[in-house]
């Protein structure tokens, strides 16, 4: 027990160290110069609003796990048998309620969006629990922390941060006070700042587009998907993916998956002995999903444009794959209930 008890107050006595180690005032950093000239050109920002800037900058405290957090994020490390999970009952009877509940909101964004209300449950669900976890870390603190230091993504980051600033001035938020998770995603929709300032709406009338209102999430995304990408923006009426089977162990040499630089034929894939579940015309356009299962195994899909028009929400395979398939989950057992 006392060999313990002196383990565990010089771990106490590390943390500490560390923590101090961490203290850092951002407003000195070399490149906070180069920040306040962007806010004064691009957003004008008047001397008295840059020392507000400078003020929150001073208070910004370093968070380098949130560094680590988002090298070793779960889209990258897992395989699609753990990140699956995620499309869990839980989330599936949750996402049903949300069709419920904001039934008139969902019905309204799909009308001039496009988008189904079950994709949008999809994101939210995947995203924040529909709203019920929208991160607990300052947005301050994630977004100084690796705009200034973050070793490969410093260069998003910092545009982030510059960002966040004028977002703050255009919402009259204090920049110590919004959260959101640890790169600096805001609300139930989880945008980050150039996304909140440049397609967040105001879809519930109270006068501002606030994306911690599930009202306003919803109209977001929906704008999000029709307006973030014109060359990947939703196809309305079109489908996702579908499943798909294969002759053999593998994917046949030259067949390229988890892209979206390589697109095939239905036609050619089905001579290469790639099979959709569901007959599709020959002169289909898709792309090819491979995911990796525990034990080495894969599931395959092909996935058509309004798949990789969810990857512009979030980048990753396994992160457009579980809104697909928590959106048709929902839908069909939504569709099922009395």
């Amino acid at each position: 027990m006392q060999k313990l008890l002196v383990v565990t107050l010089l771990c106490c006595c590390a943390v500490a160290s560390q923590a101090q180690a961490d203290d850092v005032d951002y407003s000195q950093n070399p490149r906070v110069p180069q920040l306040l000239e962007r806010l004064r050109e691009d957003d004008g920002f008047s001397e008295a609003q840059l020392k507000q800037v400078t003020d929150a900058l001073a208070d910004a405290k370093r968070l380098p796990q949130l560094i680590v957090q988002e090298q070793k994020a779960p889209e990258r490390t897992e395989t699609w048998t753990q990140y699956s999970k995620r499309v869990d009952t839980s989330r599936i009877r949750a996402g049903i309620a949300l069709l419920q509940d904001q039934r008139d909101t969902l019905e309204r964004a799909e009308e001039e969006f496009g988008v189904p209300p079950a994709v949008i449950a999809g994101i939210l669900g995947i995203e924040t629990r529909y709203g019920r976890i929208t991160g607990g870390v300052r947005v301050l603190d994630a977004l100084a922390t690796q705009g200034f230091e973050h070793p490969t993504r410093s260069k998003f980051f910092f545009s982030e941060l510059v960002e966040f600033f004028a977002l703050c001035r255009d919402q009259h938020f204090d920049p110590r006070q919004p959260k959101g998770s640890y790169a600096g995603a805001m609300g139930d929709a989880q945008f980050m700042p150039s996304n909140y300032r440049r397609l967040a709406l105001d879809y519930d009338g109270d006068g501002q587009a606030d994306l911690w209102s599930l009202p306003d999430a919803i109209g977001s995304i929906a704008n999000y998907f029709t307006h973030y990408d014109p060359d990947w923006r939703w196809r309305a009426g079109q489908p996702i993916a579908v499943p798909a089977t294969i002759h053999g162990d593998a994917l046949p040499d030259g067949a390229v998956a988890n892209t979206r630089d390589h697109f095939y034929y239905v036609r050619d894939l089905e001579h290469a002995g790639i099979k959709p579940a569901v007959d599709l015309p020959g002169d289909t356009v898709v792309g090819l999903v491979d995911l990796l299962l525990d034990g080495g195994g894969h599931e395959y899909w092909l996935a058509f444009p309004n798949f990789y028009a969810i990857m512009t929400y979030n980048p990753r395979i396994y992160y457009a794959m579980a809104v697909t398939q928590l959106a048709r989950r929902i839908e069909a057992e939504a569709s099922a209930s009395p």
